[in-house]
């Protein structure tokens, strides 16, 4: 994974955006998911097993798009993951060691985050506002977003990401995902050359198309 989309993170990853999130995944109950406390204690005393630890770090990917609904005893067994690999962006590069949904799963995480920052920079969302106003919506992300553009628009598409993971989606996340970027470096080519803010965008979408195409691919 690139670093400079990791840089953005804010190190609050699972607080993100707690207060606005919306309850997602259904029926799906926060006991239903959980981590091995085996695999969580072996881990944290640096004796689990290669095998074990990619399991376990599916079961993590598995869980962190649920964490705003999760059960005390199952945030308490992720902060003693996330404790011992050294913070948030430290998990999420964990994550991204292991192929598959782990990897995935950090991956679109990383754009949620960067797509949260983004939404609050105003010349990014006038860009999106002017691209909306001459280009209609590319098809996946019709129904995902209202037809006004404010600070929300972005973590909008963030969000769904998020649930669509949340429902064991995980190759429709992908999918919306490379819309996105591919959608906002359009934004990007369309405004005014002379806005930094917009260029970082558009380049931070770009290496995470990449990185989220590599991640998706069969």
């Amino acid at each position: 994974m690139h670093d400079k989309p990791l840089s953005r993170l804010t190190g609050r990853l699972r607080d993100r955006r707690r207060s606005g999130a919306r309850t997602a995944h259904g029926d799906t109950g926060p006991d239903a998911f959980g981590l091995d406390e085996d695999k969580v204690g072996g881990f944290t005393a640096g004796t689990l097993g290669p095998e074990d630890e990619a399991r376990l770090a599916e079961e993590v990917a598995a869980l962190l798009p649920l964490r705003w609904s999760l059960s005390p005893r199952a945030e308490e067994r992720l902060s003693q993951v996330n404790d011992r690999v050294g913070g948030d962006r430290r998990l999420l590069e964990w994550l991204d060691g292991h192929p598959g949904l782990p990897r995935l799963t950090a991956r679109l995480l990383v754009l949620a985050e960067n797509l949260d920052h983004f939404g609050e920079n105003t010349a990014v969302v006038d860009a999106v506002r002017a691209r909306r106003g001459r280009s209609p919506l590319p098809e996946e992300l019709r129904g995902v977003l209202p037809p006004g553009t404010d600070e929300e628009t972005l973590p909008d598409i963030a969000q769904r990401v998020e649930e669509l993971l949340g429902e064991r989606r995980p190759q429709d996340a992908a999918r919306l995902a490379l819309a996105t970027t591919d959608w906002l470096r359009g934004v990007a080519r369309d405004a005014a050359p002379d806005s930094p803010e917009v260029t970082g965008m558009s380049e931070l979408m770009a290496h995470l198309h990449t990185d989220i195409a590599q991640a998706s691919a069969p």
